[in-house]
Parts: C-alpha cells; sequence; structure tokens
C-alpha cells in the first residue's frame, strides 16, 4: 500500500527542522538538522546532528541561530549525517513549518553528496493552520505555539523547533482527522486550500481589485434607502464584492459620510457601486454584526477587525502548565484557561497580580518553570513557595493559586475582605506590624481596584442577560453571554419593551443559558468577538445587565428591560 493511501491516524511522521547559513540559492548549505519521530498523537525519539559547512558563517546568522563557526568545527560532515535522516524518513510522512523551505534545503544537501532524495509526502504545519485555525492571523512557529498552549523551548534551534513542530501537529491532528482520512487526502485538502487562498489573495487582496484603474465616471452608491438605525452598511462593487463593512448608530448618515467632499478619498472609494445594509437594534448589536461580517467577507477596505487594541487586558491563568502563573495579556487565554476582565490599563493589572503572587506566594516567573539550586530572590524574601526548587507538593501550591482565584473571580471586593480578615487576625495576636503592612496592602488594592474599572469577574463566572436598546426607539435588544461568549442574541418583540411579548422573549432566551451551552475554555477563533463584548460591557458600566444563576423571576426580567428602556442610547464610533 502506498503511503499516501495510509490511514492519517495510523500513519508516522517525521518532524523535521534545518537550520542554515542563511545564504541564498545554491550557496546555501546546511548547519544543523533535527528529526522528531510522532505517532499516535505524541513524540518519540528524536535525532538531530550540527554539521560542517564548506563558507563561514555570517556574524548576523550566528547571531540569529546561535550557531557559532567554533561549534561547526568538528562537526561531522553533511555524508555522515543525511544518511541517518533520510533512514528515520523512510515510510513516513515529511512535516515542517514551512515544508518547502525545509524539504529544499535537504534534497539541495542530498544532491551535493550524491544521495537519492525520496520525494516524501509531506505536510506543513503553516498551511495545517492556515486551514484548521483560520483567525490565527500570525502562523510563526512561536505564534501557534503560543495560541495552542505550547511552551517552547529556545528558538532558532534545530531540535526545539522541530520538537515544537511536532506539537503542533499533536494539537491539529485530530482536526485534520476530521476532514480527511488518509494521507493523500489530507495532502490535497491541504493543497487545495493554499491554491484557493492564492486565488482569493490576487482577487481581494489589493489588493489587486483596488488597484485596477477607477472607473472614468464612477457611479455613487444609492443612499436614498438606507435607515437612520443602528446597524452595519456594506459598499460593493459593480460584481457585488464587499469592498468595506462599517457600523454605526445611523447608517445612512454614516455611510454617506464616506463621500462627503471633506473626507480624505480611500482606495475602495472609487470602486464603490453599491450599498446595502443589515439594521440592528441597538449599539452593541452593530459592533458584534460588524466584527462577524469582517470575518467572513474580508473585504479588502477594512484594515483590522474590531474591537483590536482599546486600553483594556486581561488577568489570566492557564491551568495546563505545571505550578500555573498568573499573566496580564490583551486577549484571553484559549483553552483549559481562567480569564478575569476585561479591565482597563496593564500597569495596574500587572500591579495586581504582582500583589497577589507576593500575598500567595505564587510564582513570578514566566510560564517556563527553570529548576534553580537556591531560591530567587522572592522566595528568600518569602514571598513565593519557590517551585523551582523541586521540592515543593504540587497541590498546596494549586490550593494557594485557587484561593487567589476565587477572590478575584466573583469580584473584587471579596479579596479586600480576605485582608481585612488576615488584617484583624495580625492584631489580635498582637503583630501589629503585619498588621500595619496588610493595611498598606488593602488601601493600595483598593486604589488599583478603582482603577481598573473594568469588571473584575471571570469570564466562565456566570452567564449574564445584557440588555442594549435602540438609540432614538423604544426597541431593545437581548444577549445571552455564557463563559464569555455571545451564545444567543436577537431583538425583543415589541410594541412594549417591557411588555409581556418582550419578558416572555427574555425568559426563553434566558432558559437557553447554561454552563453547558458552551464548551470549556476559548477556542482560538472566539477570542476576538469576547474581547469585543467584553470591552463594551466594561467601558458601559451603567448597561442592563442580570445575572442567570439564579435563574431571575418576571418580575426582575420586567425591571430589567424598563430600565433599559428608560437608558438614553450612547452614540458609536465608526469602524476606521
Amino acid at each position: 500500500m502506498a503511503l499516501t493511501d495510509t490511514p492519517l491516524a495510523e500513519a508516522e511522521f517525521l518532524a523535521v527542522d534545518c537550520e542554515t547559513n542563511g545564504a541564498p540559492g545554491p550557496a546555501c548549505e546546511l548547519t544543523e538538522v533535527a528529526a522528531v519521530l510522532v505517532g499516535g498523537g505524541e513524540l518519540h525519539d528524536s535525532y538531530d546532528s550540527l554539521v560542517a559547512v564548506q563558507r563561514p558563517l555570517a556574524r548576523g546568522v550566528q547571531r540569529f541561530t546561535g550557531i557559532t563557526q567554533a561549534m561547526l568545527a568538528g562537526a561531522p560532515e553533511p555524508g555522515s549525517v543525511l544518511p541517518e535522516v533520510l533512514r528515520r524518513l523512510e515510510g513516513r510522512v515529511l512535516v515542517a513549518h514551512n515544508a518547502s523551505f525545509d524539504r529544499r534545503v535537504l534534497r539541495q544537501a542530498c544532491e551535493r553528496c550524491d544521495l537519492p532524495w525520496p520525494e516524501p509526502p509531506t505536510l506543513c504545519t503553516v498551511s495545517l493552520a492556515r486551514r484548521l485555525l483560520p483567525l490565527q492571523r500570525q502562523r510563526r512557529l512561536g505564534a501557534l505555539a503560543d495560541a495552542l498552549g505550547i511552551e517552547p523551548d529556545v528558538a532558532h534551534r534545530a531540535l526545539p523547533d522541530a520538537r515544537v513542530c511536532g506539537q503542533i501537529l499533536c494539537a491539529l491532528l485530530p482536526r485534520l482527522v476530521a476532514h480527511a482520512a488518509t494521507v493523500g487526502e489530507a495532502m490535497s485538502l491541504l493543497t487545495a486550500r493554499r491554491r484557493r487562498a492564492s486565488t482569493r489573495t490576487r482577487r481581494v487582496s489589493a489588493h489587486d481589485r483596488l488597484a485596477l484603474p477607477a472607473p472614468a465616471c464612477p457611479a455613487e452608491p444609492d443612499f436614498g434607502a438606507l435607515p437612520s438605525d443602528p446597524g452595519v452598511y456594506i459598499f460593493r462593487d459593480r460584481q457585488g464584492e464587499a469592498l468595506y463593512v462599517g457600523k454605526s448608530v445611523s447608517i445612512r448618515s454614516r455611510a454617506r459620510s464616506h463621500f462627503a467632499p471633506s473626507t480624505a478619498p480611500a482606495r475602495w472609494r472609487a470602486h464603490a457601486e453599491i450599498v446595502d445594509y443589515r439594521p440592528t437594534a441597538s449599539e452593541l448589536g452593530a459592533l458584534v454584526l460588524e466584527n462577524r461580517l469582517i470575518k467572513q467577507l474580508a473585504p479588502p477596505g477594512n484594515q483590522r477587525l474590531a474591537g483590536e487594541p482599546d486600553g483594556y487586558v486581561y488577568v489570566r491563568c492557564r491551568l495546563d502548565i505545571a505550578f500555573p502563573v498568573l499573566e496580564v495579556a490583551r486577549t484571553p487565554a484559549a483553552g483549559h484557561a481562567v480569564n478575569v476582565g476585561p479591565v482597563r490599563g496593564r500597569r495596574s493589572a500587572q500591579e495586581l497580580v504582582e500583589q497577589l503572587d507576593s500575598l500567595f506566594g505564587l510564582r513570578h516567573c514566566s510560564r517556563r518553570l527553570t529548576r534553580r539550586e537556591y531560591p530567587s530572590a522572592y522566595g528568600q524574601m518569602g514571598r513565593c513557595l519557590s517551585p523551582c526548587l523541586g521540592d515543593l507538593d504540587p497541590n498546596l501550591y494549586r490550593r494557594r493559586l485557587d484561593e487567589a482565584l476565587a477572590l478575584i473571580t466573583d469580584g473584587g471586593q471579596r479579596l479586600l475582605d480576605h485582608l481585612d480578615t488576615q488584617m484583624r487576625a495580625a492584631a489580635a495576636e498582637q503583630r501589629f506590624e503585619r498588621a500595619a503592612a496588610l493595611r498598606r496592602r488593602r488601601q493600595r488594592l483598593g486604589t488599583l481596584l478603582q482603577r481598573l474599572g473594568g469588571e473584575l469577574a471571570a469570564l466562565h463566572a456566570r452567564p449574564r442577560l445584557v440588555i442594549d436598546r435602540h438609540p432614538s426607539q423604544p426597541r431593545l435588544e437581548a444577549f445571552v453571554l455564557v463563559g464569555g461568549r455571545l451564545v444567543d442574541w436577537g431583538e425583543l418583540p415589541g410594541p412594549d419593551p417591557a411588555g409581556p411579548a418582550a419578558v416572555a422573549d427574555a425568559l426563553r432566551r434566558a432558559a437557553s443559558a447554561s454552563r453547558d451551552s458552551a464548551p470549556p475554555g476559548l477556542a482560538v477563533e472566539e477570542i476576538d468577538e469576547v474581547r469585543l463584548v467584553g470591552s463594551w460591557l466594561a467601558s458601559h458600566p451603567q448597561a442592563s445587565v442580570l445575572d442567570l444563576e439564579p435563574f431571575p423571576t418576571p418580575r426582575a426580567l420586567r425591571l430589567l428591560l424598563a430600565q433599559a428602556a428608560s437608558r438614553a442610547g450612547t452614540g458609536l464610533k465608526s469602524s476606521s
């Protein structure tokens, strides 16, 4: 049976990474090669070797890879290294990051040594990410590893990079098996995807369409049919292809403003002949709809998705590593993690993390735990449990971590109450210096919590019902959030926004929300919408929000809808 006919779930793979002297074309020489066997979703034995070169290495290449000329002085010749790589490759699928580069380097090295190149079936992890993680815009090896929760080792060395490549394959293999049964089908799937992507890039990215000469007398789109409601408008060319997607609380006025004499002309404007729209009943609905349409249509006029940098960050903790750490990041963590926020102000959030680390003895270092012979400075001061020494009970550390997370995942007041309790206990024991230190810490944390200005609560803490209103009409939209995700969304029936029909519809939507209606952990493609909705809530502290645990009564829902209907509408900034 040909290797391409092998069932994908039963195939063996060889993750390969090559380091070179950085020279182009025929002058490119192999300086290091590594191969890691992957089978059954796990990494097995590995092989790596430095390779002697004929030309001296440039200083920039030595700094970039960490491979020096002295290291290659006693390295084996390519003729003794390549046969071992080819032996391991026999009967297996070659896997590499940017596989065309590694395959070319290996083939060229084999030709120099008069060794036959076997032309093995090849899978590229960049193509895998493009096909299976379409919203992961950065596809560098380190970026993919971070998105999948993989902790990389040293970068730009062959063996660590080959291991990370193999781990990425293991993480994406179940998804690939769901789309392709055999090795050959997987190769065809990735190749077809790449061709479609190239065609789309040629058609949309211009992207070439925007680079074409504009019509001599372009027809201005007809704005007469556009409403003055909130929602999303879409400019299209003569063929109906989307050029630009925008949002506004008044679709007509914002769409017309793109063609005002005082507005700087965008490249897409000369090609826009059609404008259509999709109305919503609220500002939040327009934000969510615009975000989804930009991802769906990929218009060339939109430079970025909605919800990008806005000053809000998350305090997050990945639970799939040994002795997890608290960290601050712009996006919530995917996978098995706890995400708190969003909150405004990276510096304040970072100081909050440092205060929690010191208060509970958590690690202050990075995710990768480096073994030490002596405790760090924090450990010597008694502000870290020092798991780096290798003798700490993981259960003790996890209890401390859970205690810290419990105090910040359901409101910051519990953290202040915890410090008040400790302060009173220290005073009762006549430990007045500790009581004074706790008092200063409590005052500082109170200030930090006020500065953060967002919702200090975990995304998974509770399901919620959010109500947003039309800026000028008595119309309401209901949004059901579970685990930070928007799982249900729609306009409530009228004419009375707080009447029986609206209450009944809100009850129906609320009943659909449960912890089981959204999978645990965040997928990479969900992060942008979670961030967008969370940032909107954090910037609208007076928003009408109702917790769905315990389940609300009809009276509570009626009061919430009446409050939302009476609240004045707010303006909405258009996307740039």
